[in-house]
C-alpha cells in the first residue's frame, strides 16, 4: 500500500484537500486499499483551514513516504524551519514530493526546486519567478513534473495532479474510472494552459457573452462580424463598438483567440492530424493555424503536442 502524506500549513486552501478525493477513489475503483493517507502539519494537532474549518493532524516525523504533497493557501505559504527542514527530509527519503498551488513556495524555500521546472497558481507564478530565479517557472501549466517533483497549478489542479499520479503508479484505465467517478474529465494535460480565453475576454453584457458563447460553439462557422452581431442582437456597428469596450480587442481577435484554444487542447488530448484539427477549429488551413500558434505561444502546433506527450510519458 502507498503511503500519502499530505501538509497542512496554516491557513491551508481547503481545496487542497480535493485531491486526496482521487487516492480515496482509486482505492474504491479497484476494490482493494491502493493508498493510505496522513495529514500532518509541523507540531500536529488541529490546523485550520482559510475557511476556519480545522483538520486533525500529526506531528512531522518519519520522512519516507511514497509521495509527500505540501499543500497551498489563498496567499503566499508562509514557511518556517521546521518544515524546510521536513520538506528536504522528505524529498531524499520519499518517492516523489508534490506541491498543490502556492505550496511551491515551500519546495522553493527547501531548494527543492532549483534548476528544475514548476508551476504554481498563476496570480503568484511571478513572484515566485522573482524570489527564486533558480526555479524555471511555468506560470502556464496545470502541473509539471520534473524528475520527482511535481508541481500543481491552484485550486482544481491539485485533483489533475493526483489523477496524474494515480495514472502514473496504476495506469490509466483506474485513472480514468477516478475520473468518472469524481465527474471530471479524464485528467487535463499537465501542459494546458490555466487559462481559459474566455475568462480572460470577460465580457461584461449579456449580449457580448452571448456572443463569445456562440463563438465558441460554432468554431467551425465563418464567424463574420455580422453573425455575431446576430447572435448578440446588435447592429454590426453596434455590435463592434461594444465588443471591443467591454473585451479590449475586436471580435476578429477574439475569434482566433478561441480557436487557438480549442486547438490547443485537441492537439494535447488528441491524435488527430494537423489539417483536421485546423478544419475542427475554424482555420482555413494548418498554415493559418500554425501562424496563429505563433502569436499565442511563440510555438507551431507541432511543439505543443510533443511537450503534451513528453509530460504523458
Amino acid at each position: 500500500m502507498q503511503r500519502i502524506g499530505l501538509v497542512a500549513v496554516p491557513d491551508f486552501q481547503v481545496m487542497s484537500l480535493a485531491a486526496l478525493s482521487a487516492f480515496e477513489f482509486a482505492n474504491i475503483s479497484a476494490g482493494e486499499p491502493l493508498y493510505e493517507f496522513e495529514m500532518l502539519s509541523e507540531h500536529g494537532g488541529r490546523i485550520a483551514s482559510s475557511l476556519g474549518i480545522p483538520v486533525d493532524t500529526r506531528p512531522f516525523g518519519d520522512p519516507a513516504f511514497d509521495t509527500l504533497i505540501i499543500s497551498g493557501g489563498t496567499g503566499r505559504v508562509e514557511t518556517s524551519p521546521g518544515l524546510i527542514v521536513f520538506a528536504q527530509a522528505a524529498h531524499a527519503a520519499s518517492r516523489r514530493i508534490a506541491s498543490i498551488c502556492t505550496g511551491a513556495f515551500a519546495l522553493a524555500e527547501a531548494g527543492l526546486l532549483d534548476g528544475k521546472r514548476a508551476t504554481t497558481h498563476w496570480i503568484l507564478a511571478r513572484e515566485l519567478e522573482r524570489d527564486f530565479p533558480k526555479v524555471k517557472v511555468e506560470d502556464d501549466r496545470i502541473f509539471i513534473i520534473d524528475g520527482d517533483v511535481w508541481t500543481s497549478a491552484g485550486m482544481s489542479a491539485g485533483i489533475d495532479l493526483a489523477l496524474a499520479m494515480i495514472e502514473k503508479d496504476f495506469g490509466s484505465g483506474l485513472a480514468r474510472s477516478v475520473a468518472q467517478k469524481l465527474v471530471m474529465y479524464h485528467r487535463r494535460a499537465g501542459g494546458q494552459s490555466q487559462h481559459s480565453e474566455l475568462l480572460k475576454m470577460d465580457a461584461r453584457s449579456d449580449r457580448i457573452q452571448g456572443a463569445l458563447d456562440y463563438a465558441r460553439k460554432n468554431l467551425k462557422a465563418p464567424l463574420s462580424v455580422e453573425q455575431l452581431a446576430e447572435a448578440a442582437h446588435l447592429s454590426p456597428r453596434q455590435f463592434s463598438r461594444a465588443f471591443r469596450a467591454e473585451t479590449g480587442q475586436s471580435p476578429a481577435k477574439a475569434v482566433e483567440h478561441l480557436r487557438v484554444e480549442a486547438a490547443r487542447l485537441m492537439m494535447e488530448q488528441s491524435r488527430h492530424p494537423i489539417d483536421i484539427v485546423a478544419a475542427e477549429t475554424g482555420f482555413a488551413d494548418r498554415e493559418r493555424m500554425r501562424r496563429a500558434f505563433l502569436r499565442a505561444f511563440g510555438q507551431p502546433p507541432q511543439a505543443i503536442r510533443r511537450s503534451a506527450r513528453a509530460v504523458a510519458a
